[in-house]
């Protein structure tokens, strides 16, 4: 069995954003560097993302229940673009990557607004 941090590297991270978070790092042209929801990258050691949409749900659901998802974007990361280690981690019983660094803009590949499935 190997440990979470050796899973296979995903294609694409998928990040949970606070729209006015992401606009203002967006807009300064300076890295993005929230962690989670009302957390930062200096709060929590590194960035929480997912490697998929079925964990992006469950994040949603388990954390953002009583946030409007028009407040809230989905940021798609190119993990070849940062220039932080992303780490595999268990979290209960799922996996999810974790970026140990800022999120240089160059890394986000696109900005979309998240599923509308609650």
């Amino acid at each position: 069995m190997s440990a979470p941090d050796t899973a296979t590297p995903q294609e694409t991270l998928l990040h949970i954003a606070e729209l006015r978070h992401w606009e203002s790092a967006r807009d300064a042209g300076v890295s993005y560097a929230m962690s989670t929801l009302g957390r930062s990258l200096a709060d929590e050691g590194f960035v929480h993302c997912s490697t998929d949409l079925a964990q992006v749900e469950g994040v949603l659901g388990r954390f953002y229940s009583g946030v409007p998802r028009s407040g809230l974007v989905l940021l798609v990361i190119d993990p070849a673009r940062l220039d932080a280690p992303v780490r595999y981690e268990a979290a209960g019983e799922e996996v999810f990557p974790h970026v140990y660094g800022e999120i240089p803009l160059r890394a986000i590949i696109d900005a979309r607004p998240l599923p509308e499935t609650r």
